[in-house]
């Protein structure tokens, strides 16, 4: 998988955002920080941040959003997929 990849994954996450659906405060906060730990990431492809912390993120993200937000739930499975295939 190539950073474009993921970086399209990342652009229909925002997309899905973009749309007018109710996120409740800690939802929020799981996507910007899970955002931050993708793009951060992405810029420091070698010897970045702990892919174990933003694995378990991710999962977290996933968790909170599987009953409320399935089109969410849908595009973070994707980038889990994806980084699973990468390796990471």
């Amino acid at each position: 998988m190539t950073d474009k990849n993921l970086t399209t994954l990342l652009e229909e996450l925002h997309n899905e955002l973009d749309k007018p659906q109710a996120v409740d405060e800690k939802g929020r906060e799981l996507l910007r920080a899970l955002n931050e730990d993708i793009e951060e990431l992405l810029e420091r492809s070698e010897n970045g941040k702990s892919a174990d912390t933003l694995l378990e993120r991710l999962q977290d993200t996933i968790d909170h959003f599987e009953a409320t937000h399935p089109s969410f739930t849908t595009a973070l499975s994707k980038i889990a997929t994806a980084l699973n295939n990468a390796g990471i």
